[in-house]
């Protein structure tokens, strides 16, 4: 018999989470490394950096892997040093007070569902701009105590990490995160048993597991279905942010909605309002209409008590940015749901359509949320008035200015984007209660009595850390991507806190425009390597793996920034995430942003800088349209001179370098004896003053409050009450509209042949119509005059609205009438529009049945 050499079989892992043993007097460590608190809490992230500064950046700034890497005897040696004991004590009886703060029972509470969420580079839970609002929106919420619960998915390998071959191509890494070494707990039941959601797939049941995110007073919970409960194929649902054809995006879009809400009920959670955070979450809406409808109501009814709690944000300017399904892959994963709702197939796909009977149109899923949803908003007032125009096809018979559809601009959390430097300033300058009142300029005015040194010396303070961690933190990579170690030196040599530096760091999608600045390289040239006046720029931002436009952007600005005339003056930083965001919008001096007009729905990098005395250079679009002021910052102007979008790259690229030679470097070298500008400082003073205190998250959620929240919940409690008797009476009285609607005659219409043929302004002209309603048996109805005139562009502009009102109403007949005065000169066209009105509908969109006469 011949002897194998080899026999081997495959271990039997059993994987086991071993936790740290702290000494009993430092378990409060536990507790706070275990609530993201940490996170914008300077002394509670001191507290972590003193017990080992090298390992604390061994250990990526997680305290949870901090505190498996120290050793048991510095653990015990720091449980005998009196004063980190004392530190301790303090810090967490400062974090124990804000835990312990009761909530306002007075205020709404609040669901909120989101795709992704930006609250550390620790937890890849996040790509961009729409998940660290997200996250920034969550740590407000906790601050300012809201009784809110937030639903998200835990990513294994969620985005990806950007790495660069040495040609310049982004390379995409998808890292697995150990869930063991998060500042999260895996939710269980009373026995102890992880705790399971059961989420509904055709033919199958999907297995989501329930993990918490403890943010200060915020729970976040995540759904994570790669565990062995589940096929291969369905354990990747969680596997990958973005990731994967359109058949994962439904199953992720699936498990956020539908698993989110089914997780919600699972633990027993009711909330007055359900907050959509883009259209991925959509499908919140249809498990929420099962649930009612099981509960008894008709769909109908169940419908009006769903859209009384709803509100769907919407991020993105465009059509072609949203979601939409084939009907078929649609009817494979949602074919059940109309026989649970007692509606048909055509009825719940014709709620994602703008053309309901359109069998060629795909699902939207922002059509389907604006169908749910009894509010929307854009995410600034630019983007809220494009917005009207992009969803105005889902309500037709209204011109875009009549829409619902309101916005609040985005915000940023202050306490995580400003530097702790000028947190240490405000504390020390500000009134106490301008942490809880910062969005009131008010509190912001002492900023002005700061001293130009003082502002100086931070800023500079700043410049030297951005630098310090570039040099740390790119000198490898870059000596591995780039080779030739003395043109790495040469570059790195050249970063200086005296010279300009101006940023720009964002997703790489065509739109942001970074190649702006290089439709003139010779130019470039001479401005970068002025002796006197020199500037550096700084580029970094991920392009989507799919985005291969954007990708060549990237290799573009490598190749260009490794020119001999450009070394060290044009330097890209490759993988932005939150670590490197707050070094860069902390530690430049102008904050660049050069979208293509009206394609910035928001933007909030330049808020960010904003809060660090950042001055922001940026086309009025999003935020800054709004944000703007003279002398606290620049912009280019928001009106296009071209249609051809080459040439009008062209003239906003010889704008900007106009700008930057003729006012903005002028500015910043105009020094003093003490070697600063004194014009800066104040531009800085004026920016902090009069544009800070509007764009922090404090003020985005009172907007929130103000606008939409208070009201909603006002209302689904009305339609709620007494088993809801409302909710049943007006979809009652809705049906009544539609069986009758086209049974409405129009008896007569009377507009003066004079007002038609030769009208005066000034003059005034008595309007009539006469319905007869037949068997409607119901006087809610309105007639108005709606009056239209044509822009310089030749496009109809809504011009004015005006009611008739009516003064008969005799058996089935309705009679309307107006005296109109005619108060513009010009070409107008007008006519009339009947419409369902019910003192209980929140607005005309609810129930948008229109007929012109």
């Amino acid at each position: 018999m011949k002897i194998k050499v080899n026999n081997v079989n495959q271990p039997a892992w059993k994987e086991v989470t071993v936790h740290a043993n702290l000494p009993k007097n430092l378990h409060k460590l536990q507790e706070l490394a275990y609530n993201l608190w940490w996170v914008w809490n300077a002394d509670a992230k001191n507290i972590f950096r003193y017990i080992d500064n090298e390992a604390w950046h061994r250990a990526q700034s997680n305290p949870i892997v901090l505190l498996n890497i120290i050793s048991y005897d510095r653990m015990l040696e720091l449980s005998r040093d009196k004063e980190f004991m004392a530190q301790l004590d303090s810090i967490y009886a400062e974090f124990r007070d804000y835990m312990n703060a009761p909530k306002d029972k007075k205020k709404p509470s609040i669901a909120y569902f989101s795709m992704e969420y930006g609250l550390t580079h620790i937890l890849k839970i996040y790509s961009g701009g729409l998940g660290i609002l997200a996250g920034d929106y969550l740590k407000e919420a906790s601050d300012c105590n809201v009784d809110m619960t937030a639903i998200g998915f835990l990513y294994r390998y969620g985005y990806f990490t950007q790495t660069l071959s040495p040609e310049g191509q982004q390379i995409a890494n998808y890292e697995a995160q150990n869930f063991n070494n998060l500042p999260l707990t895996q939710v269980k039941n009373e026995d102890g048993t992880p705790m399971v959601i059961n989420v509904p797939y055709p033919g199958r049941t999907v297995y989501a597991y329930l993990w918490k995110v403890a943010v200060g007073r915020i729970d976040l919970y995540l759904l994570d279905t790669d565990n062995e409960l589940n096929s291969e194929w369905d354990r990747q649902i969680t596997h990958q942010l973005y990731g994967g054809d359109w058949e994962n995006r439904i199953k992720q879009e699936i498990l956020l909605g539908i698993g989110g809400t089914l997780a919600l009920k699972q633990l027993g959670i009711k909330k007055d309002v359900y907050h959509c955070n883009e259209g991925h979450a959509a499908l919140m809406g249809l498990q929420r209409l099962v649930d009612y409808v099981a509960e008894g109501l008709t769909f109908n009814q169940a419908l009006e008590v769903v859209r009384a709690g709803g509100l769907y944000t919407c991020h993105t300017p465009v059509p072609a940015g949203h979601d939409y399904f084939e009907e078929g892959l649609f009817y494979k994963y949602m074919n059940e749901y109309p026989a649970k709702l007692g509606i048909d197939w055509h009825d719940l796909i014709g709620m994602g359509r703008q053309n309901p009977d359109d069998n060629n149109e795909k699902f939207s899923m922002s059509v389907f949320a604006l169908n749910t949803c009894q509010e929307a908003n854009g995410v600034s007032w630019l983007h809220g008035e494009v917005s009207k125009k992009m969803f105005a096809p889902v309500w037709k018979g209204y011109f875009p200015e009549e829409l619902h559809v309101g916005y609040v601009t985005n915000g940023v959390h202050m306490p995580t984007w400003a530097a702790n430097q000028w947190k240490k300033v405000y504390k020390e300058n500000f009134p106490k209660e301008w942490f809880n009142n910062q969005s009131d300029p008010k509190m912001w005015a002492p900023y002005n009595n700061l001293s130009d040194e003082l502002i100086w010396n931070t800023r500079m303070d700043l410049k030297r850390k951005l630098i310090d961690y570039i040099r740390e933190q790119f000198r490898e990579t870059w000596m591995k991507s780039q080779g030739d170690p003395a043109r790495i030196m040469r570059a790195l040599e050249t970063m200086k806190p005296e010279t300009l530096i101006i940023g720009f760091g964002r997703r790489f999608a065509t739109y942001k425009r970074a190649h702006l600045l290089f439709n003139d390289l010779e130019r470039l040239e001479k401005l970068v390597n002025n002796p006197n006046y020199p500037v550096q720029f700084l580029f970094t931002g991920k392009a989507h793996p799919a985005d291969g436009a954007g990708q060549g952007l990237i290799r573009r600005i490598i190749e260009i920034s490794r020119m001999p005339q450009f070394l060290g003056k044009i330097v890209f930083l490759e993988n932005y995430d939150m670590r490197l965001a707050k070094r860069l919008i902390s530690g430049v001096d102008i904050w660049l942003n050069t979208p293509t007009r009206p394609l910035e729905a928001s933007g909030t990098s330049g808020e960010k800088a904003q809060m660090n005395g950042v001055l922001n250079f940026s086309v009025l679009d999003g935020w800054w349209y709004e944000g703007y002021r003279k002398r606290a910052g620049s912009a280019l102007t928001d009106k296009r001179t071209y249609e051809n979008q080459g040439h009008q790259d062209q003239l906003d690229a010889a704008t900007i370098y106009q700008m930057l030679e003729n006012e903005i470097i002028p500015m910043y070298y105009a020094r003093n004896s003490k070697g600063y500008s004194p014009e800066w400082i104040q531009t800085i003073k004026n920016s902090m003053t009069q544009i800070t205190p509007f764009y922090t998250t404090k003020r985005m959620m009172d907007d929130y409050f103000d606008r939409f929240y208070n009201k909603q919940a006002k209302r689904h409690h009305l339609l709620a009450a007494d088993n809801y008797k409302v909710a049943k009476e007006i979809a009652a009285w809705k049906e009544n509209i539609v069986e009758h609607w086209d049974e409405i005659e129009v008896k007569s219409v009377n507009i003066p042949e004079t007002m038609l043929q030769n009208p005066n302004v000034g003059e005034k002209y008595d309007i009539s119509v006469e319905l007869d309603t037949h068997n409607l048996h119901d006087n809610g109805l309105g007639v108005e005059l709606v009056a239209i005139r044509t822009s310089t562009h030749n496009n109809d502009k809504l011009y004015k609205v005006e009611p008739l009102k009516l003064v008969k109403s005799e058996n089935s007949i309705l009679r309307f009438e107006a005296n109109y005065q005619l108060d513009y000169a010009g070409g107008m066209k007008f006519a009339l529009r009947m419409y369902p009105q019910h003192e209980l509908l929140p607005h005309r969109m609810d129930f948008c049945y229109v007929r012109w006469l």
